[in-house]
């Protein structure tokens, strides 16, 4: 083995971040063979516990995507492993994100676009647990491997793959508990991303909160329309009524929230959910279950409206979202006491070039410019 073999697949996984044709297929292969390389610098040869002597010898620099172009750097290879891994998340919510912006999505895109989100959840959920502590620079506060940005990137995609769940729940036509129960579990997951992002400065979050409190609204909205029908199927229609108001006011907050995301400034993309037939959909349902409800009130059951909403106490046994495992690619059976040998550690880089110079930039690596056939309203990236 060579560096120059590293180099390669370094280059190759980059070319695969902005590569419009890049499957996740395509993406493990190159991932596993570049991350397998790397760990030649980072594990002993002797499973030992002892560190590989390479650790230190070159320095990585790495933005972040809430802070701007000035770089991140750490002179240390465990940097580059969780940096790149970071990475490789963030691309499958991007590819989920394109797959679901098409027009008419099959079954199996839709499978894809789920597996892709939990895939994403358990890259993160493995470099938070398992890696982060052991980097010898602590991660600065609001940089992308910081603790809140990570906990918030693995709670996103569990509600966005929930999305999938639900959205093929509704077109299955299955029990309404079963859907209200999603909805209420997929809005708690939204506030506590919120949540988590909380103290962070609302410069580089604000537009990324707006998005999360907006979801958590839309899917009360649907948490409370279903229960409505639950609780009508139960001849409690005085009941379903108050649900379906509950769910108004959701619904509009959900609206309101749409025109302030819209305006906020900040990093990332603008994704435009008001207009996407799926919540468009939503506003007509529970238009027609609410009139449905008063109407039967109104000649059968006469029961009185609470002035109280209904407590959801909702918990669905069917259809949530747990990160996909996921651990790092074993040493690259290239690397022998040989190849480590043939490194020369006088030639490293001084301590000091691991601090970027101030104002230095990275230039990002262009994406493609895709244009959605749609808007999924899936912002996670």
């Amino acid at each position: 083995m060579s560096t120059s073999d590293l180099r390669l697949s370094r280059t190759r996984l980059l070319e695969l971040f902005t590569d419009s044709s890049c499957n996740p297929e395509m993406m493990k292969n190159a991932a596993d063979l570049y991350f397998s390389l790397l760990q030649g610098f980072i594990l002993s040869l002797d499973d030992s516990s002892q560190e590989c002597k390479l650790r230190y010898i070159q320095n990585f620099k790495w933005t972040d995507t809430l802070q701007g172009q000035v770089p991140s750097a750490q002179q240390d290879a465990v940097f580059e492993l969780v940096s790149m891994g970071f990475n490789v998340a963030l691309w499958y919510t991007k590819y989920a994100s394109r797959l679901a912006g098409k027009e008419d999505i099959t079954e199996d895109e839709a499978k894809d676009v789920h597996r892709s989100l939990k895939i994403a959840a358990g890259i993160f959920k493995h470099l938070k647990e398992s890696h982060i502590a052991k980097l010898i620079t602590p991660v600065e506060k609001g940089r992308d491997l910081e603790a809140r940005l990570l906990d918030s990137y693995i709670i996103q995609c569990q509600a966005e793959a929930q999305e999938v769940t639900i959205a093929r729940a509704i077109e299955l036509k299955h029990n309404p508990g079963l859907i209200a129960a999603l909805a209420y579990e997929t809005a708690n997951f939204y506030q506590k991303a919120d949540q988590t992002l909380s103290s962070l400065d609302p410069t580089y979050a604000g537009k990324w909160r707006k998005y999360l409190n907006l979801k958590s609204c839309f899917y009360m909205a649907y948490a409370y329309c279903y229960h409505g029908q639950t609780l009508l199927a139960s001849d409690k229609c005085g009941e379903a009524i108050r649900s379906l108001q509950e769910s108004e006011k959701f619904f509009a907050k959900a609206e309101a929230l749409c025109k302030e995301y819209g305006e906020t400034k900040g990093p990332g993309t603008t994704a435009k959910p008001s207009g996407h037939l799926f919540f468009r959909k939503l506003g007509s349902l529970i238009k027609s279950t609410l009139e449905k409800c008063q109407r039967e009130n109104g000649f059968i059951y006469f029961q009185k409206v609470p002035a109280e909403a209904p407590q959801l106490e909702l918990k669905a046994n069917y259809g949530l979202v747990e990160p996909v495992p996921f651990e790092f690619p074993a040493l690259n059976t290239h690397w022998t006491p040989e190849t480590v040998a043939a490194f020369d550690l006088t030639k490293r880089p001084k301590d000091d070039t691991a601090k970027p110079k101030p104002d230095e930039e990275v230039k990002p690596l262009k994406e493609p410019d895709i244009k959605p056939q749609k808007d999924s309203g899936c912002q996670i990236s």
